[in-house]
């Protein structure tokens, strides 16, 4: 993931800087401002200014009509305040090592903020997350979602055992929990996460909204306060 993210900022900044070198080439044939061109010269570091500023941009706007629907819960599915005015989303995989590592920010920021209420939009995109994914959902219907999604992140990685063991010390029924999992709006909740993370343009886990701005990756605890605490509703 955090590769991804790496991979993605330099074809921004190359993009960029291959515009620079277009709007200079054009600045030789006399029909740019000299001006112009002095200063993108005088002042290189500019050039990561304005990647982080089209990155900004290009996620408000693939934002744009989405954010009702992303910030809309499954019923339950949420850590911290439910009614809390900040509202961070993650897209998240009980298998994914970026996500147990950003599950301790999470934790943190929650601990901290007693108006942040934190979306998790289930995406099982690693194998063997799925069944993970759907005993989550189960539990949020029991009313007993944080803790079924700590003890699996403690218990990672899933598989049919580690699941049952921490759905037991959710205190779930486990009965009612594995009908829940296969019930119809379980399953359209996870078609519903896979299809927004999709449209938002997302590549992988775990990914964040928060107001108009998406991001990826394992971010850390500074980064995701800091869009938090602007994602005020």
């Amino acid at each position: 993931m955090g590769n991804s993210i790496k991979s993605h900022a330099l074809t921004t900044l190359l993009a960029l800087m291959c515009g620079f070198l277009g709007a200079a080439i054009w600045s030789y044939s006399g029909l740019a401002d000299a001006r112009t061109k002095s200063y993108l010269i005088s002042n290189p570091d500019i050039l990561p200014q304005m990647a982080d500023a089209y990155q900004r941009q290009q996620s408000a706007q693939r934002m744009a009509g989405l954010t009702g629907e992303v910030t809309q819960a499954f019923p339950g599915a949420i850590l911290g305040n439910p009614n809390g005015s900040k509202v961070l989303v993650e897209f998240t995989d009980y298998n994914c090592p970026y996500c147990q590592k950003s599950h301790a920010d999470v934790t943190k920021l929650v601990e901290s903020d007693p108006d942040l209420k934190v979306v998790i939009r289930e995406w099982p995109i690693f194998q063997g997350s799925d069944l993970a994914a759907r005993m989550a959902l189960a539990a949020a219907k029991q009313g007993k979602f944080a803790g079924f999604h700590e003890a699996m992140f403690r218990m990672t990685p899933a598989t049919p055992e580690t699941i049952r063991a921490a759905a037991q010390a959710a205190g779930l029924d486990l009965d009612q929990a594995q009908a829940d999992g296969q019930s119809p709006d379980v399953e359209a909740e996870l078609l519903r996460n896979a299809s927004l993370a999709q449209q938002i343009g997302f590549t992988g886990t775990p990914s964040w909204v928060a107001g108009d701005q998406a991001f990826e990756g394992a971010v850390g605890y500074t980064a995701l306060k800091r869009a938090a605490d602007a994602s005020v509703e």
